[in-house]
């Protein structure tokens, strides 16, 4: 769906006409606008408390710095903000263009992120385990919602992804899945595991048809919801005993973060995964702490051959 059909309610004109701009002119990817539409509106209802009467192209950089301020006490950190000035920084330097603002009061501002990259919540191997071992396979939903949890820790989907996922996207003969409108509308081919392709063969067999959603309500045949893969995955957290909370995103995380602990190339990684460099996926490196000092200790420093 474009970014177009996400329009309701409007922001300001001058707003929609820079979106506009980025989708029509800069050709910019419907999810970007998308993400850069959130910020907008998030960013002009917090300054109508702090400064009310007053729209985002009319504001001085004290403004923004209380705002900014107010984003720290809610926890936010750097990355995050920046990502936020950047879709600012756009925008006020499209108003300034156009004549509507006398400068651009956030050109070249940065914010310097000093606090630590929190990692991302993700499960052990044995909780992993544990979580698809309390799905069982004896009745067609249960089969489903079992599907559901291998193909989110198996192949590290976002919960859109699955959701939007149709039967002809699955290619059996090559035993891989074609994402088509990942995050950025990037599409990838994500390979499946040996124990989920088997395991999505026999759900195939048993679902017939050649289109349609891969994963679907049982009374209407619609597409699963997002809220439905949470339910599921909470519910499964539960049999298996796991007692913080489990989320979607945490078996993404788990996928990323056991094929780098399992010392896979973190380009092959951010292939995977759908991000737009290895360097999207530095959040994940937490998990090779160890690895330099035990890639020492293998050398070989009594004169032997080295290994």
């Amino acid at each position: 769906m474009s970014e177009r059909n996400h329009r309701q309610p409007s922001l300001d004109p001058l707003i929609e006409g820079y979106l506009d701009y980025l989708l029509d002119v800069a050709r910019k990817a419907s999810g970007t606008v998308r993400d850069v539409r959130c910020t907008l509106r998030r960013v002009s209802e917090a300054m109508e408390r702090l400064a009310p009467d007053r729209p985002l192209w009319k504001l001085e950089l004290l403004d923004y710095l209380r705002w900014i301020e107010g984003e720290r006490q809610a926890g936010r950190v750097g990355a995050g903000l920046n990502k936020n000035l950047s879709h600012l920084r756009g925008f006020l330097d499209y108003a300034w263009r156009s004549g509507r603002a006398d400068r651009n009061v956030l050109d070249h501002f940065q914010i310097k992120d000093d606090g630590k990259r929190k990692e991302p919540e993700s499960l052990s191997i044995e909780e992993a385990v544990q979580l698809v071992k309390a799905c069982p396979a004896s009745t067609p939903m249960q089969r489903r919602e079992r599907i559901v949890i291998l193909l989110l820790y198996g192949c590290g989907f976002r919960t859109k992804e699955l959701c939007d996922l149709r039967l002809q996207d699955v290619d059996t003969t090559r035993r891989e899945v074609l994402v088509r409108a990942g995050k950025g509308d990037r599409q990838r081919i994500v390979p499946l595991p040996e124990m989920v392709y088997t395991e999505l063969l026999a759900y195939l067999l048993e679902r017939g048809g050649k289109r349609g959603p891969l994963l679907r309500t049982e009374k209407f045949g619609k597409p699963l919801a997002a809220k439905h893969v949470c339910e599921m995955v909470c519910q499964a957290a539960e049999r298996a005993g796991i007692t913080r909370e489990v989320t979607p995103k945490a078996l993404r995380h788990s996928y990323a973060t056991h094929l780098m602990d399992r010392e896979v190339d973190l380009a092959i990684i951010a292939r995977l995964m759908g991000h737009r460099s290895p360097a999207e996926t530095g959040v994940y490196l937490h998990v090779l702490k160890d690895r330099p000092r035990r890639a020492v200790n293998r050398l070989d420093l009594s004169g032997g051959d080295a290994r």
